[in-house]
């Protein structure tokens, strides 16, 4: 069958019984289970109906064609919508494939039909690929988004004292925290006016040698905005473990516990300490 007559002949398949779009929308709601209104539903699958039919009929099985780029972008925008609203990509991609469903043929059905509903199948099944494809890439922005969320929460910066701030760490200090802790920091030292910062690492589980090396990058960093950092939580093992790798923190202030730290930086600013930490 010659592509032109095949999509004419797909185009009447689709178009033959005014049923169609109605069991179309109704499979894909049965599969759904009522977490998208039959409202919306209607909505988007009769304008997918609809431009699928519009680019039939400009003669075109190839999905990559230009005639079905306005397809395109309406599964795009499906895509998008089912991965936001937490759909499996299985739930995602039956909006496109109960469409064979609806159109299967029967014992009825001509030679020519079946011929037409295979062609069918191939391009709807390409369509659904596509769909799966734009929901794994919709996905992945929204984890990627999470993660600096995450990042951002996990790294609070704290006022301690007049002029003092401070960033208690928790967990794994990569490469991409330490940017996050960096920009934070000096944002804040803007922000506050703050000459002393302390950065508090005692909820860090392991200090190695690229630890260290970013936690030496984001001193430097706050050195150049004339702010001078302190490292508090340097317990025993971690002091071991970083003599065995034979990193040096040059001229820069370490202190076993916090409130070391900040007893440290607020002598360094002339102000008087007592004992319990009172002004």
């Amino acid at each position: 069958m010659a592509v032109e007559h095949a999509s004419e002949r797909l185009v009447e398949l689709l178009t033959r019984d005014d049923a169609v779009q109605d069991q179309w929308v109704a499979a894909v709601a049965a599969s759904l289970g009522g977490r998208i209104s039959r409202a919306e539903l209607e909505r988007e699958l009769t304008d997918l109906y609809q431009a699928l039919l519009q680019a039939l009929g400009k003669g075109g099985l190839d999905w990559q064609d230009e005639s079905y780029s306005e397809v395109r972008a309406l599964l795009v925008e499906l895509s998008r919508s089912r991965a936001r609203y937490g759909f499996t990509p299985s739930e995602t991609a039956v909006s496109v494939f109960a469409c064979k469903d609806v159109l299967e043929p029967t014992t009825t059905s001509t030679a020519e039909d079946i011929t037409a509903y295979l062609q069918l199948t191939r391009l709807l099944d390409a369509l659904g690929l596509f769909t799966i494809e734009a929901y794994a890439r919709t996905r992945e922005e929204i984890i990627s988004a999470q993660a600096e969320q995450l990042l951002e929460l996990s790294t609070p910066v704290v006022k301690l004292w007049e002029n003092v701030v401070a960033v208690p760490l928790v967990g794994t200090l990569d490469s991409a925290r330490t940017q996050v802790v960096m920009e934070k920091l000096l944002q804040s030292l803007v922000d506050s006016g703050s000459e002393h910062a302390i950065i508090d690492i005692t909820g860090v589980p392991a200090v190695d040698t690229e630890v260290a090396q970013h936690l030496l990058k984001t001193v430097v960093a706050a050195r150049l905005m004339g702010a001078e950092c302190t490292i508090s939580g340097i317990r025993p093992q971690i002091a071991q473990t970083l003599v065995a790798l034979g990193v040096q923190f040059g001229d820069i202030v370490t202190k076993a516990t916090l409130a070391d730290a900040l007893r440290h930086v607020l002598q360094r600013s002339g102000a008087s300490v007592q004992a319990g930490g009172d002004r």
